[in-house]
């Protein structure tokens, strides 16, 4: 799967990292204002959205009913009768489905012969906070139960305190136990105080061998925001243009409404070549979105909406 490199740390590159905040700020906003999709270009953009998601339960009472459930539905995200409403005949899925370690096997059993991958949250998840050698050891019980794409949170004190370096070797080690899965490292951007922090962890988890570099846990005060993700996708194609390695990106928390996920393929869309625009490179972290975007469908297929309570996730 992965075949991720590691770079040696350039801590001058690291520090010289810079953010026009104000800049940023306008880019966002012209996404919001100028850009709209309507009618049969926004059924095609939802359907889209969902082949990005990574369906994900993340709840303290999650059971292995609710990941056997989490995962049918990944399967068959949208209802058949809307589909056939809408003249869709192609299979559509969700890009992965994401569980903690201790339900992976759960989730394995579950999905069985499709070829869907199961993400699994690792090192400590949402904090961080214990000691490394659990944190590799998740790692290995996630990978030998089943999982294929894991989502590290990184100590966000080290990059509050400027602790590159160390910062830099754990995700190294990370990403040797990782091996050929994919790791997603999560920077936990609404705990990172500055953009300039953000962009900055950013580049050092692409240098230590990170396949994707994550917005956030949805755990914290702010989650993701197109601020947050324009900075981190220009980290990424910096880093492509200095060293000609694509790095994916995945927007994660707070993301519930459709429109708010039509604007991160569009910031995707209009920042990279269509090249990106595929799950190998863009995935959008979600449990409720789902619901609204097949809300959104069924909207087009009989020009109303439903409640809510008709497009349940788990």
């Amino acid at each position: 799967m992965s075949q991720s490199q590691q770079f040696d740390l350039d801590i001058n590159l690291i520090l010289s990292q810079k953010v026009n905040l104000s800049a940023v700020e306008r880019r966002c906003e012209s996404i919001i204002k100028r850009r709209s999709v309507k009618k049969k270009s926004q059924v095609e953009w939802l359907l889209n959205t969902i082949e990005f998601m990574d369906l994900t339960t993340l709840a303290g009472d999650d059971t292995p009913g609710r990941v056997s459930r989490l995962c049918h539905k990944a399967l068959n995200p949208v209802r058949k009768d809307i589909l056939n409403d809408l003249g869709i005949s192609d299979h559509i899925s969700a890009a992965a489905v994401c569980v903690y370690p201790n339900l992976v096997k759960e989730a394995k059993l579950s999905i069985g012969k499709y070829k869907i991958p199961i993400a699994s949250v690792a090192t400590g998840f949402p904090t961080g906070q214990i000691p490394e050698s659990i944190k590799i050891s998740e790692i290995k019980a996630a990978i030998r139960d089943g999982a294929r794409e894991i989502d590290v949170v990184i100590n966000r004190d080290k990059v509050l305190t400027g602790k590159w370096k160390a910062l830099y070797e754990d995700i190294k080690q990370y990403k040797t136990v990782c091996g050929q899965n994919h790791l997603k490292v999560i920077i936990g951007a609404g705990d990172l105080g500055t953009l300039r922090n953000v962009v900055k962890a950013s580049w050092v988890s692409m240098m230590a061998g990170a396949d994707f570099i994550k917005t956030s846990t949805g755990k914290e005060p702010t989650n993701a925001t197109l601020p947050v993700s324009l900075v981190m996708i220009r980290a990424i194609r910096d880093f492509y243009d200095l060293t000609g390695k694509k790095i994916g990106f995945k927007a994660a928390g707070g993301i519930s409404k459709s429109k708010q996920a039509i604007n991160y393929l569009i910031l995707m869309r209009e920042e990279f070549d269509n090249d990106w625009l595929n799950k190998n490179l863009f995935r959008i972290g979600a449990s409720s979105l789902l619901a609204d975007v097949e809300r959104q469908l069924e909207h087009h297929s009989t020009g109303s909406y439903s409640a809510d309570n008709r497009h349940p996730i788990v």
